[in-house]
């Protein structure tokens, strides 16, 4: 048996791909299998040696292998090496016929569907999106702002005001307009930010060793280090803190306190002022993340604590709509300028429409009702999974969308998932969150779709506690 040729074989491109590298590698070796070019029995290259032939690492590659090994597309024999399946491969996973894919459906209109996604919070519809239409309607016939000159600071305002009494809790402490910079979006509320501290030639960046991808991915792309902090239940740990700042230019740590995504785990104020002391220490930053919690947090902010270096981000996505790409970056007081510098370098501001609909949006007096009626519907469904997974090592809250499902003996993340989409359901393994090569638990995480019925969305998470309770054959931890 001859070892295929990942030259003449594999069709892989990391330049123009942003999912993590072992991702693309699995795609392309499936994809040379779907095409034939490495048929049923063929030889794999070894981890190391198709490593250097693509330019990556060799954990990339075992992790690529390893996933497709779960999937039942490869086979791994010890002492020979890893080849096509023969059996229970590719022709199995063909042969299962696949029902239409629907991954939303207007909340509580339409009848039941198959496939249903979890990859992301999907929130239902309880008259915002008919709000939304009204407002915009309204703008169209006469904008506020024009629309004939580049937005700037000034025209914001009404928007930043708006965003300021939106915002403004106990627990966040008081907002005034001038602290808030508009974004597209939280995740370029966490771009601008790390683009206005970060500095030098190597900076470092602090992730809590299970994070939100959209951190590392920023980071790697302002070409700064990564390195990541061990969490327990309450998120960071001081100690593994104090020893990662110790390592290289540290300059920022990355956390979401309130909603640690993808664990749903809270730090109590008394995690939060260790995390602090650290901080203060070491001279760190504090990227405080809220964008997932739907309520108001029982516990005081980083920026409460620490207003001289944190910097907070939020965003309507989880609570309102995500279409509208509306998030907010609150600097130190001190940074102001600088944030609002490199909001203008990068585009000016928001769109002008969009601003005005802010402004209107954030405080209208529907609004608080609308927000409470998201978050009785998404606690509705999140109660539901509750119930269908008892007696498995479920983490989960009625204010955030996500469910973090601990796996039982039996079950890698990566082949549970894979199981999963076979039966129509899509989930994130904890892998996702990981650094590349770190060891990640066998988890997934679950976030609630309510863009289709509670029947099609119960469905769905009895199929996964079926697979939970009859792991299949010969896939093992």
């Amino acid at each position: 048996m001859s070892t295929i040729s990942p030259s003449n074989v594999l069709q892989v491109d990391f330049g123009r791909d942003e999912r993590p590298k072992y991702v693309v590698l699995e795609g392309a070796i499936r994809a040379a299998v779907e095409r034939g070019d490495l048929p049923p029995g063929a030889k794999l290259p070894p981890v190391r040696d198709l490593a250097w032939r693509i330019g990556v690492t060799p954990g990339t590659v075992a992790r690529a292998y390893t996933r497709l090994t779960d999937a039942g597309l490869l086979e791994a024999v010890v002492g020979r090496g890893t080849f096509v399946a023969r059996k229970g491969g590719l022709e199995a996973i063909q042969a299962e016929p696949k029902p239409l894919a629907i991954d939303a459906l207007p909340h509580g209109t339409g009848g039941a569907v198959h496939d249903v996604n979890m990859l992301s919070p999907h929130l239902p519809s309880v008259g915002q999106a008919e709000l939304i239409r009204t407002l915009l309607s309204e703008i169209a016939a006469d904008p506020p702002s024009g629309l004939m000159h580049y937005p700037v600071h000034r025209s914001e305002e009404p928007a930043r005001t708006a965003a300021a009494s939106y915002l403004a809790s106990p627990e966040l402490g008081p907002v005034a307009p001038d602290d808030v910079i508009l974004t597209n979006g939280g995740q370029q509320a966490i771009a601008l930010i790390l683009q206005t501290v970060l500095a030098g030639r190597r900076p470092v960046v602090l992730l809590e060793e299970l994070t939100y991808p959209g951190f590392r991915r920023m980071a790697e792309t302002l070409r700064a280090d990564v390195v990541t902090v061990a969490i327990d239940g309450e998120g960071v740990r001081p100690d593994a803190l104090a020893a990662a700042a110790r390592h290289g230019d540290a300059q920022i740590l990355c956390t979401s306190p309130d909603a640690q995504n993808p664990t749903c785990r809270r730090a109590s104020e008394g995690r939060r002022r260790e995390v602090i002391a650290v901080a203060r220490a070491a001279n760190l930053q504090i990227l405080e993340d809220d964008c997932y919690q739907m309520t108001a947090s029982d516990a005081p902010s980083y920026r409460l604590l620490a207003p001289e270096r944190t910097w907070h981000v939020s965003s309507v996505a989880k609570t309102i709509s995500p279409a509208l790409r509306l998030g907010f970056a609150l600097p130190p007081p001190d940074r102001r300028l600088a944030l609002r510098r490199t909001a203008e370098y990068n585009y000016f501001g928001l769109a002008t429409p969009m601003s005005d609909l802010a402004a209107k949006l954030l405080v209208h007096p529907e609004l608080p009702a609308l927000r409470d009626a998201v978050r009785r519907e998404v606690g509705r469904y999140m109660r539901n999974a509750a119930e269908i997974l008892a007696g498995h090592d479920l983490t989960w809250r009625e204010d955030i969308a996500l469910l973090w499902l601990a796996l039982p003996h039996g079950w890698r993340a990566s082949a549970f998932c894979r199981a999963a989409e076979e039966v129509g359901v899509k989930l994130r393994a904890a892998e996702e969150y990981a650094e590349r090569e770190a060891n990640a638990p066998h988890a997934v995480r679950l976030a609630v779709n309510c863009g289709v019925t509670l029947d099609s969305f119960a469905a769905a998470v009895r199929r996964l506690r079926k697979l939970l309770d009859h792991p299949p054959e010969g896939i093992g931890v």
